[in-house]
């Protein structure tokens, strides 16, 4: 099975072959970033990495499409979300509700924590199994709210 950015450079070779601008000037942007950050830390990424940075390109394009909307620039709008329907084709199927819940219940267990102030432990553990399927902030709220129900006497 190919990586997430033999993935990228095999995509990025046919869009140059049909001439898609949009594919070709996204995912050149998604490897320069991932190039960029193994550079900065002298590592080459593992595909946890990856999806990482895929899934911080993707947010920020979410956030420039609000921008764009707020703006009135329908035209940023319109080529915002051509790159991001363009990210999000790299990303692994996302997770049900009900999945990421069972994987934080369960790292929630193994880690052994039972407060909000031990949410490190559990984020520890799961973002790695569940890496590009559920967006970060998300797992977190999660996590939190999990531990904050198991805490006696919390809200």
């Amino acid at each position: 099975m190919m990586d997430t950015k033999s993935k990228l450079e095999s995509a990025l070779k046919e869009a140059l072959k049909a001439g898609d601008e949009v594919k070709k000037r996204t995912i050149r942007m998604a490897l320069a970033a991932i190039q960029q950050v193994e550079v900065d830390r002298r590592v080459t990424l593992d595909e946890t990495g990856l999806l990482g940075i895929l899934q911080k390109e993707i947010k920020m394009r979410k956030e420039s499409i609000e921008e764009a909307r707020q703006a009135n620039r329908p035209d940023l709008v319109a080529s915002t979300a051509a790159e991001l329907a363009v990210l999000e084709s790299f990303l692994p199927e996302a997770l049900s509700a009900d999945e990421l819940k069972a994987l934080a219940e369960g790292a929630i267990t193994e880690s052994g924590a039972a407060t909000p102030a031990e949410m490190g432990k559990v984020m520890k553990l799961l973002i790695p199994r569940v890496a590009g399927r559920a967006p970060g902030d998300q797992v977190s709220a999660l996590v939190r709210q999990l531990l904050q129900n198991k805490v006696p006497g919390s809200t």
